[in-house]
């Protein structure tokens, strides 16, 4: 029978709690458990497909096309499994559903409400994913902060379903901020008290609590929240600040939260098996190189915009034993050839990842100008290859003005275009070419020769294609199109040869890296860059 841990936060966002369900599912993992993860994201979008990646981050695609929470990436990296739409559930995916139930006669003519019908649904989204996965342990993070308005019908429908399943099968694990007041010396526990008294008076009594923290918590302190919130003492957990992120299982380890959670839940107590990730981890934090790897993009002043890039960057980095320093780089500011050079002028590599809209454009064709003609490691990443397929039109290929009709809709050369089967699509939510697609790889490119077989999946995420009007004229021109979709109309992948690595794909590799199986194009775009400095 499956087991259920809800995981909930309190005192401020932004806590990590995605970060903290991803590590638990890692440390079950190493025990040889099966586990998926659920996220619950109050908001009424029905997906963050539509949200500015500055309010809410990078939108996490799946292989069955879900646009997803970022901190799906996480639960994937962090247990080396594949999620998928039924493991992130939004307030607004709920109501849709609701309300189209009602607009069919299915609740025959009840009155629709909260209770029972918005938080039946939510019960049964937990029951999707379950019979989906068979899960042995099933965690559900709730978005948000215990409290929130928005939130209320998660909690309610969790302490429904925790009476329903049985307490010997479930668990609240609730993540709280203790504050410290460098002037007192002294880490504050009121907070934290405040915010499990709000989650107790919705009907939910956590068993564990994970206390944030910049600076060690004393016994002292553990033992007065755990009296004051009715935990037993060795389920006070302490989650302090990391260097990296790879560092919380194993620190959360020492801290005996797996072994809390199965004593809880009535489950048998396995030995991990923690070897590799330790050595991750010591790779991480012991880099013998250091390289520094220029990203382009438009939403720089928010790093999780990229995450799942610059993870990517990481791991490919780890597995040759080198750091991995981000340069931040709006593409805004490129605005010239020379501002691209005094830009790029120091770093080791380029990656210019996925986007939409015009802004920043000239800047991304600037970078890969410069890439290209000075044998800088490149890797474009869905508008990456765009960018890359209309800069070498217009530089090489003797198209002069070539652009993608997203930009410019009576470009005379229209070296990118929006797909045949989207031409008659309407709206903007869930209607992109999304999830997990083949790929035919070209025998002898360096896309062959990275990934070391000639049929692959990856994950897409766009609208907007290579024009096959155009490919004899770019071929002619020296660019190589290295991946193709298996029929052999669509344009997956480019190179130039004549450089040691300048690769683009249509898809979003990042999604399927993993931090102890890096993905082969980033791999390929690291060791190039290395190599180049020697």
């Amino acid at each position: 029978m499956t087991k259920y841990i809800f995981i909930t936060g309190g005192v401020v966002s932004s806590l990590g709690k995605g970060i903290v369900a991803a590590s638990l599912g890692n440390l079950l993992r190493a025990r040889g458990f099966s586990v998926t993860i659920q996220k619950f994201d109050p908001y009424i979008n029905v997906d963050p497909g539509t949200m500015s990646p500055f309010q809410h981050g990078e939108v996490f695609v799946t292989d069955d096309g879900a646009e997803t929470d970022l901190d799906l990436g996480h639960y994937e990296r962090f247990t080396n499994t594949s999620l998928g739409k039924y493991n992130n559930v939004t307030s607004g995916s709920v109501y849709q559903t609701v309300i189209n139930k009602e607009r069919q006669g299915e609740y025959l003519g009840a009155t629709v409400q909260t209770i029972p019908h918005i938080t039946n649904e939510i019960k049964s989204r937990i029951q999707k994913v379950v019979k989906q996965f068979k899960p042995d342990f099933l965690i559900a993070e709730i978005g948000g902060t215990i409290g929130d308005i928005e939130g209320l019908p998660f909690i309610e429908a969790i302490r429904q379903f925790r009476s329903e399943v049985g307490m010997d099968n479930s668990i609240s694990i609730h993540v709280t901020l203790l504050p410290y007041l460098p002037t007192s010396g002294e880490l504050k526990t009121k907070p934290s008290q405040h915010s499990v008294n709000t989650l107790r008076s919705f009907g939910i009594q956590p068993e564990i609590l994970v206390l944030r923290t910049q600076v060690p918590v004393s016994q002292s302190e553990k033992d007065k929240i755990a009296l004051f919130c009715s935990v037993s003492k060795e389920c006070v957990i302490e989650c302090r600040d990391m260097d990296t992120i790879y560092e919380v299982p194993l620190a959360l380890e020492q801290q005996n939260l797996a072994q809390s959670v199965l004593k809880l839940l009535k489950s048998k107590e396995k030995t991990p098996n923690l070897n590799s990730w330790k050595e991750l981890v010591n790779k991480i934090k012991h880099p013998k190189k250091e390289i520094t790897v220029a990203l382009a993009g438009k939403y720089t002043e928010l790093n999780d915009a990229y995450i799942s890039v610059v993870e990517s960057l990481k791991h490919a980095g780890c597995a040759y034993d080198t750091k991995v320093k981000i340069k931040w780089l709006a593409s805004e500011e490129c605005t010239s050839y020379d501002k691209a050079k005094e830009y790029l002028k120091d770093t080791d590599a380029l990656v210019v990842p996925g986007g939409f809209g015009f802004r920043g454009i000239e800047g991304k064709l600037n970078v890969i100008r410069y890439a290209r003609e000075n044998n800088l490691p490149f890797l474009g990443l869905c508008l990456g290859m765009q960018c890359a397929v209309i800069e070498y039109a217009r530089n090489v290929a003797g198209l002069k003005g070539a652009n993608s009709t997203e930009f410019d809709e009576k470009t005379q050369y229209p070296v990118i275009d929006l797909m045949a089967e989207q031409k008659n699509i309407g709206g903007y939510g869930g209607t992109m070419r999304l999830g997990a697609y083949e790929c035919h790889l070209k025998d002898g490119t360096k896309a062959h020769k990275a990934y070391g077989k000639k049929i692959i999946s990856e994950r897409h995420r766009h609208r907007y294609e290579f024009n096959n009007d155009y490919k004899k004229i770019i071929e002619d021109a020296g660019l190589i199109i290295s991946g193709k979709s298996p029929d052999g109309l669509l344009c997956e992948m480019v190179e130039y040869p004549k450089n040691d690595w300048f690769v683009a794909c249509q898809f979003h590799p990042e999604f399927k890296s993993r931090p102890n199986e890096a993905h082969p194009l980033f791999l390929g775009l690291i060791k190039t860059a290395i190599k180049n400095i020697k």
